[in-house]
């Protein structure tokens, strides 16, 4: 019994401190009332707006422009989405603008460094011959670790090329490797971003790879920029600007105050109705629920994810989610209750025929998320991200943590039936079941 108290007490103490943690931070950790702790989107936050203007060397006709001005707000999305502004917009203006919208940024300048980039890459050989181009890179991606094998961990971006591109750069290496070219210290292959050089890797002999490596003295945003930049391919013209302004939020800060009122309210009430109709366990449960706010909370924190209303709206869907759990396990254990078990017993029951409909469920939920996540863009990922959270701490919470706190209690010999929600026509229902 000792030991079991011991138990309940301190999950109560873990989940007050990860509450506080969530609402305040810790050390290097920002909590969601700190100044940038949480990312919030653009109509919550304001943030900046650039209108850029196709930049045409010759002329192309209505269809052709318009196929490549899709093609420009594909990339653009994807550029954002890949940098983590998944509440960023890209709309097209006319037949030829872009209108790009970025949350939290508030510096436009700074906006405009993000996507300017035309993402020309290029790999030359020291005559200025271009031996590879952007079309050639299969993916890109970041990474940390020893690239350069002097033992130095840097982080770079990793290369992987079209399995075309294999032939032309072993046939570059080739070629920038003669005796002529080792000698004059000119065997290298530099890797060029929009004019800018961003390494130049010396080659010491042939060679047949499917991939690469681009190093820089890159810090982790500069190497996942980069590697966004390469994955969501080259424009298929320049862009110019024509407007680059700072914006203030579309819904203002007293509609996150709302909201988040709102939404307390809501799970305050869900609380109350849970420790009324189902007693103990209900008030387990209401705890348990605080402690999936808190985790909800570091998690938002840590990973930054974009939060506008669609994702408060995620978030208290899988608060939803999480009731629906418990009550589900609640009644199967009322049912087992009713036909005359122990409360152990009920105990154990209730959970293993209520684990089944809540995998269920919550794997349906997640099958559409992570369609959402694939093939959606802008808020509807940022809706997609909090409620993939939600619904994984959803999951555990109800089935771990309420789980734990029902056990303290059992082995606390708090087992009285009406303790556990049974009311005077449940006991009725039990006592004839126990008769029989």
């Amino acid at each position: 019994m000792a030991k079991h108290l011991a138990g309940f007490v301190l999950a109560i103490l873990l989940i007050i401190s990860v509450c506080t943690v969530a609402l305040f931070g810790a050390g290097p950790l920002d909590g969601i009332l700190d100044e940038g702790g949480v990312r919030k989107g653009l109509d919550l936050v304001g943030g900046s707006v650039i209108v850029y203007e196709a930049d045409l060397e010759e002329e192309m006709s209505a269809d052709e422009l318009a196929f490549n001005m899709q093609a420009v707000q594909n990339m653009m999305v994807n550029r954002l989405t890949a940098l983590g502004y998944t509440e960023a917009t890209a709309t097209l203006s006319g037949d030829r603008r872009i209108r790009i919208e970025i949350p939290s940024i508030d510096d436009p300048e700074e906006a405009s460094q993000l996507l300017g980039s035309m993402a020309k890459l290029e790999f030359k050989d020291s005559d200025g011959n271009v031996v590879l181009e952007g079309k050639d890179i299969k993916t890109a991606y970041p990474q940390y670790g020893d690239a350069t094998g002097q033992g130095i961990p840097q982080f770079f971006v990793a290369l992987e090329f079209k399995p075309d591109a294999v032939d032309k750069f072993e046939a570059a290496t080739r070629a920038v490797t003669t005796e002529e070219h080792i000698r004059n210290r000119t065997n290298y292959i530099a890797i060029v971003l929009d004019g800018e050089e961003l390494s130049t890797p010396f080659v010491e002999q042939p060679m047949r790879t499917e991939s690469c490596t681009i190093t820089g003295n890159f810090d982790r945003e500069r190497a996942v920029w980069l590697a966004s930049i390469i994955t969501s391919g080259q424009l298929p013209f320049a862009l110019k600007e024509v407007q680059l302004e700072a914006i203030g939020p579309t819904l203002g800060e007293e509609a996150l105050q709302t909201s988040v009122i709102a939404g307390a309210i809501g799970i305050f009430l869900v609380m109350v109705f849970m420790t009324a109709f189902y007693r103990l366990p209900g008030l387990m449960a209401s705890i348990a629920l605080c402690g999936y706010i808190g985790i909800v909370g570091v998690i938002i924190c840590v990973t930054k994810v974009n939060l506008s209303l669609p994702g408060i709206a995620g978030i208290i869907l899988s608060v939803g989610m999480a009731v629906d759990a418990n009550v589900i396990i609640f009644e199967r254990i009322k049912e087992e209750l009713r036909a005359g078990k122990s409360t152990v017993a009920a105990f154990r029951a209730g959970f293993k025929n209520a684990f089944t409909s809540i995998i269920d469920s919550n794997v349906t939920t997640l099958i559409a998320v992570v369609v959402l996540l694939v093939f959606g863009t802008g808020s509807i990922v940022g809706f997609a991200q909090t409620l993939l959270i939600g619904v994984l701490v959803s999951m555990f919470t109800a089935l771990a943590v309420t789980r734990g706190f029902l056990t303290c209690l059992i082995g606390m010999r708090v087992t009285n039936p009406k303790k556990w929600g049974m009311r005077k026509k449940d006991m009725q229902i039990r006592e004839e079941a126990t008769r029989r």
